[in-house]
């Protein structure tokens, strides 16, 4: 794994690779229902699910050699999220993804972490395109998407039965967006 993806920083958030250590937080996340309707869910995963998955992050990372990040806060060491570089077999493309914790909204940590993942995305991986898979009422998901400059291309599937919005951007339209050059 490229180590300039595995421990990444911005200017709040340090990015690594999660751990089991990261269970309880993702147990604790889920079990709130504005995560549980942001995801799509009916109800909070039971905590071996999570595990499952956690284990499906870590591999990816394996077999990928990127994947998603837990997002710790510099200033106090905490997990408050997980988000970043997702592609798992059946994926409509390279995700740019997040989950913010509940007590962490708000504070622009989601725009923070998938500004570095575009980046990251874009010039290391050479991605063409990068998308994001939202809930169709997941607004706040929405307006982080846009905020990066990501547009709305369309509804589709996930897993064949799972209804959700695709938002893309191209490298073009990142560069326009982020690598401005001044005269």
């Amino acid at each position: 794994m490229d180590p300039r993806l595995t421990d990444v920083e911005t200017e709040r958030l340090r990015l690594r690779v999660p751990s089991e250590v990261d269970l309880p937080d993702l147990v604790a996340w889920h079990a709130d229902a504005q995560t549980q309707a942001g995801l799509g869910l009916a109800h909070a995963p039971p905590a071996w699910e999570l595990w499952r998955s956690l284990a499906m992050m870590v591999g990816h990372w394996q077999l990928r050699g990127y994947g998603m990040w837990t997002m710790v806060e510099k200033a106090t060491g905490r997990a408050v999220g997980r988000g970043g570089l997702f592609f798992p077999e059946g994926w409509p493309g390279l995700e740019v993804g997040w989950l913010v914790a509940p007590q962490a909204r708000g504070k622009g940590y989601a725009q923070e972490m998938g500004k570095k993942a575009l980046e990251l995305g874009f010039e290391l991986l050479g991605a063409d395109r990068l998308v994001s898979v939202i809930a169709p009422t997941n607004a706040p998901s929405i307006a982080v998407a846009q905020a990066l400059g990501e547009r709305f291309v369309g509804p589709t599937k996930v897993r064949d039965t799972i209804d959700v919005s695709l938002y893309a951007m191209t490298r073009d339209e990142w560069r326009a967006k982020y690598k401005k050059v001044t005269p």
